[in-house]
């Protein structure tokens, strides 16, 4: 039995910057950080007392007698992609799935990392996150960007570069004080609203990355200037926060399906509260609300938000993991006699 932990991840600057067709032809850069909430997946090959031979949870339970059979397609494309047969596989998770903390990629790294591990082999966290980018954007086809895998991966709070060469994953060196401070003024909403990424980006996506390029360069550079706050203790840390702002502005006019007019009430009402800046999470569309927020002005933007459900958390520094290992003897049987 293998089971996996793998963290959700926070994006706060040069989302879209991490698509193929943009960072192959200007570069792209992101800041982003795993927070202490996960993904579990409880992999273990089956015995063979059942009429089917796979057996899948998650919301939910699927029985199938051959792998083709199967409905899930990051399930489906995992299992042809490292040939795994008669298992049972069980998800859980600490947040909803579709809410913009990169929950499928999460979900497709912790397993890969299963199902690696049941059999016996190790992946280094490079080659887990190729994986998933190659499961997810390819083999699944669906649209969206690299740096949810690559996050779930490594873990941490870094900056990711992407080009035409791959991508470059550094951890950002932020004074630890000054880092909690950072977490503290942090304040994360969910709003209700729940969707498929990888649907919101082909909406996305009719806007052209030509048509949207000025606007991803503005967003690319915020990453530096992100970066030096961060890193700079001469620096204001509440300017963070504003930038953060001007880049979900920004964010808003690359594409149709970004936010919604409730989503928008609901983000100016957090700024009329106090909230410096802030930013939907993901694709758009719905999910988790997150705001900076000086700690005078909690209390209030915490009251004016009463209606959605405050999720506080913690930065996290680790990526996937297995949490527990114990090695099965199986024999594989052709699924098809």
């Amino acid at each position: 039995m293998i089971i996996t932990k793998t963290p959700f991840r926070m994006s706060f600057f040069g989302g879209g910057t991490d698509m193929e067709e943009y960072f192959k032809e200007n570069n792209g850069a992101v800041i982003s950080t795993t927070i202490d909430k996960f993904c579990y997946v409880n992999v273990r090959h089956l015995p063979p007392f059942f009429e089917y031979s796979t057996e899948l949870s998650y919301s939910i339970i699927e029985r199938v007698k051959n792998n083709k059979e199967i409905k899930h397609p990051l399930i489906k494309h995992a299992m042809e992609m490292l040939d795994m047969h008669k298992i049972r596989l069980t998800y859980e998770a600490d947040l909803p799935a579709r809410s913009g903390l990169g929950t499928s990629s999460s979900f497709a790294v912790g397993m890969l990392q299963a199902f690696y591990a049941l059999k016996g082999k190790y992946i280094d966290k490079k080659k887990l996150a190729n994986d998933a980018i190659y499961l997810e954007r390819v083999l699944c086809n669906e649209a969206g960007g690299w740096q949810d895998q690559i996050a779930a991966a490594y873990g941490g709070f870094n900056r990711i570069n992407f080009s035409k060469n791959g991508y470059e994953v550094i951890p950002i060196i932020i004074p630890n004080e000054r880092k909690k401070q950072l977490n503290n003024n942090l304040m994360m909403f969910f709003t209700g609203f729940t969707r498929f990424s990888a649907e919101i980006q082909k909406v996305n996506n009719k806007t052209s990355i030509e048509e949207k390029k000025e606007k991803l360069n503005k967003m690319y550079e915020m990453v530096d200037k992100a970066e030096e706050i961060l890193t700079n203790n001469n620096t204001d840390l509440d300017d963070f926060g504003r930038l953060l702002d001007e880049s979900w502005k920004l964010k808003k006019q690359t594409g149709k399906a970004i936010s919604t007019s409730e989503i928008d009430k609901l983000y100016e009402r957090g700024i009329k509260a106090g909230a410096l800046g802030g930013k939907l999470l993901g694709a758009g569309g719905g999910g988790f609300l997150v705001f900076y927020v000086q700690p005078k002005n909690q209390k209030k933007v915490k009251n004016a938000m009463k209606d959605l459900m405050y999720i506080p958390f913690e930065f996290d520094n680790n990526g996937a993991t297995v949490i527990h290992y114990s090695p099965e003897n199986y024999t594989p049987i052709d699924e098809e006699k």
